[in-house]
């Protein structure tokens, strides 16, 4: 009885095997599609409906490149710059990551060189922010990132990840004093 109920459900994970393919990910208790696709157009007679999915991404301009897992994935994330509701503006800043515990949102560090006037010198100063990380993107600690401005998406993430670069780093990459 269980068995038929599921066939004949209109359950987004009781579609037949060819469309399961092509749907996004179900990793959560709410149904998980892009808000610029729809998904629920009636086939035309006559036309083949391709097996690859409807996937909307973009450009997010200032020559930065989307990512090909942007592109061809299955994640779906609607803070994301690339597949998502955000637009970059304002500042571009560079830092180390130093945690990605959190959910798709990672802590990094920013270096700088603060001038004390009495002694003629400069100090060194750290400051840590959260900035959103796509699906896209799997950095790790060490990694350098670019981060871009956007609205607020929380109480304490203003930026989104654009770019990421690979750790030359070896230790422990918070003893490392790096400008960026």
């Amino acid at each position: 009885l269980a068995q038929g109920l599921r066939e004949t459900s209109h359950h987004p994970l009781a579609c037949p095997p060819e469309r399961q393919l092509a749907a996004m990910d179900q990793t959560e208790k709410a149904y998980q599609k892009q808000d610029a696709v729809f998904i629920g157009s009636k086939r035309l007679l006559g036309k083949k409906t391709s097996k690859r999915s409807m996937r909307y991404w973009r450009n997010v301009g200032l020559s930065f490149t989307t990512p090909k897992e942007a592109k061809e994935g299955n994640f779906v994330d609607k803070k994301c710059p690339f597949t998502g509701n955000v637009s970059i503006r304002g500042k571009i800043l560079k830092g180390m990551v130093i945690s990605t515990k959190m959910k798709r949102t990672i802590i990094i560090r920013r270096n700088y060189l603060h001038y004390i006037k009495k002694f003629n010198r400069f100090e060194k100063r750290h400051s840590n922010m959260a900035a959103h990380c796509s699906p896209a993107f799997e950095p790790k600690e060490g990694d350098i990132v670019t981060v871009g401005q956007c609205r607020p998406l929380s109480k304490t993430v203003r930026f989104n990840v654009l770019k990421v670069e690979k750790n030359q780093i070896f230790g422990n990459p918070r003893k490392v004093f790096m400008l960026f």
